[in-house]
């Protein structure tokens, strides 16, 4: 495991709300030369500390209005092969090996209940090895730091 301190946490948490940050930027707020920010960056990347950049888009602005968390019961054995047909439905957004009474926890994203009961019951219900599955509906989520 890399070992950060408090400047490279810095970096990470100014990258964490904004992703688009340059270099140079990033330099002012964390009180380092750009040569410095620059070799950090290389490393937290190398060090896989940081994965990727990528966007944070707002589902009810992009038609997806019905969320919900869905756990998964499967067989036993079964979880690479679960997860990995669950990783292939459109609207599945995350997928989560847990330890609790049931083994799998995804979200679901949809445009309205029809597509969400589709996806549920039409599509992680036929995956190979689940047994069993609960929805829950989201009301309402936010981020936190």
């Amino acid at each position: 495991m890399a070992q950060l301190d408090e400047t490279d946490l810095a970096m990470v948490d100014a990258l964490r709300a904004d992703g688009r940050l340059s270099v140079r930027a990033l330099a002012e707020q964390t009180h380092i030369s750009r040569a410095n920010a620059y070799a950090r960056l290389e490393r937290l990347q190398r060090d896989g500390v940081i994965t990727g950049f990528t966007v944070t888009v707002d589902p009810d602005r992009m038609g997806l209005a019905t969320s919900a968390f869905v756990s998964v019961s499967i067989e036993q054995d079964s979880w690479r092969r679960v997860a990995q047909g669950l990783s292939e439905i459109p609207g599945v957004q995350r997928v989560a090996l847990v330890g609790a009474e049931f083994d799998i926890l995804v979200q679901v994203r949809a445009h309205d209940n029809h597509e969400l009961r589709d996806v549920v019951l039409g599509q992680i219900q036929a995956v190979p090895g689940v047994r069993a599955t609960r929805t829950w509906l989201i009301f309402d989520e936010w981020e936190t730091a």
